[in-house]
């Protein structure tokens, strides 16, 4: 195994031989940073939180090798930890200071929870998660504040709060019952990710061979629903033709909540260019997935992943591969049609400098050393998502009016 001994040496020398003028970029790009709204697209913290008792109030910093990972998928493992005493990469002292304004917290139903004919687990995992997420904004008010609007999300960072905002991941979590999807939708669910790495009933996935070719009618029915909710439409996860199903179907923007550009990782939840053209043609945001097997060509198989593992530390993802996607999709889809979902607490392999929420400013900080101007990197931090959910809402109040009302 390589050391890391001589990648830190020469880190070190290059900061200490830095011109002065990449430490005034670098605070300009922090000042711009912490003016700007900044929205994270996923965030999986809430399975820590209802699994093992986490308070997004604790030090989940601390120096400690309890990760929740081995334990979430080993439970009978001994030496459980508990919610003080976990690793995680998310908790409000480091949303502060990565300049969280706003973050879409996942509600996924695990697989061992979902079981076609017994819906009533499947639904009792989502709205216990949904709960959960709920109780951490009445736990702490002065710090949270739950958004279901873009507006909310406004008011909330203007108040010096950060807007928690719900996303359901994987359509496995309502099946066919689209009254359940309106409850979830009226608890404050604002995006639904279609599947999630296994085909169900009416979706196909991009973690399975598919059993339908894409949508099935009644999963046109979900899209079609989502928008008249003022829902947003998640195409992360989707197999190739749901997603293009889903773009004949969609009558508001779509969003892809953590996926990043299969053109430089040639990773199945990463987008094409030929999709993300068709995302800005919809009107959409690609929200870039930090985690290196999204990132990184060197680590999009399992066998790579096993690799890069092993050899972590001198095989690190960069900050550099982070900037490399979003220059990517904003050159292909255009500026307007990128944003962050970083995947905190839901993947591996994180750029070096940001292996958890407090790091996010790293990438505002390259991109501005890249020439990004003031207005392109607000819109890539929160300002694109927020246009995407003004529209989805506007849809909504449309469609909801009488036909004689509707222009």
């Amino acid at each position: 195994m390589r050391s890391c001994a001589v990648p830190l040496l020469l880190g070190a020398l290059a900061v200490a031989t830095a011109p002065a003028h990449a430490d005034e970029t670098r605070d300009r790009a922090l000042a711009l940073h912490h003016d700007s709204i900044v929205i994270d697209g996923h965030n999986d913290v809430p399975t820590v939180i209802l699994d093992f008792g986490f308070d997004l109030g604790m030090d989940g910093a601390e120096d400690s090798d309890r990760g929740y990972w081995t334990y979430f998928f080993a439970p009978w493992l001994p030496g459980r930890p508990t919610g003080e005493q976990l690793r995680t990469d998310t908790d409000i002292a480091r949303m502060r200071s990565g300049g969280l304004d706003a973050s879409f917290f996942s509600i996924w139903v695990p697989p061992r929870h979902y079981d076609p004919a017994r819906p009533d687990i499947t639904r009792a995992r989502a709205l216990a998660q949904i709960e959960a997420v709920r109780e951490q904004v009445r736990l702490h008010p002065e710090d949270l504040g739950l958004a279901v609007r873009a507006g909310d999300v406004r008011r909330i960072a203007a108040d010096g709060r950060i807007a928690v905002l719900l996303g359901l991941e994987g359509g496995h979590a309502f099946g066919s019952d689209l009254e359940l999807l309106r409850r979830y939708a009226s608890l404050g669910v604002r995006y639904v990710s279609l599947t999630w790495s296994f085909s169900h009933e009416w979706a196909d996935s991009s973690g399975d061979d598919g059993l339908h070719g894409g949508l099935t009618d009644f999963g046109r029915e979900v899209v079609r629903e989502l928008n008249r909710l003022g829902v947003l439409v998640d195409v992360s996860h989707v197999s190739d033709a749901t997603f293009w199903d889903v773009m004949e179907t969609a009558r508001t923007p779509v969003i892809a909540s953590h996926s990043s550009a299969r053109a430089l990782a040639p990773h199945a939840r990463n987008l094409s260019d030929e999709m993300l053209l068709a995302v800005a043609e919809n009107g959409g945001v690609v929200m870039l997935n930090f985690g290196g097997i999204f990132l990184d060509a060197r680590k999009t198989s399992t066998l790579r992943l096993a690799w890069n593992w092993l050899v972590r530390c001198g095989n690190p993802t960069t900050v550099a591969m982070l900037a490399d996607h979003a220059e990517h999709v904003a050159r292909v889809a255009g500026v307007d049609h990128v944003g962050i979902g970083s995947d905190y607490d839901g993947t591996l392999f994180m750029p070096e400098g940001m292996s958890d929420v407090a790091g996010i400013p790293e990438l505002t900080v390259e991109l501005a050393r890249r020439g990004w101007s003031n207005s392109d990197l607000r819109k890539l931090l929160g300002e694109n998502v927020l246009r995407v959910m003004a529209a989805a809402e506007e849809h909504a109040r449309v469609s909801s009016l009488p036909e004689s009302e509707k222009d």
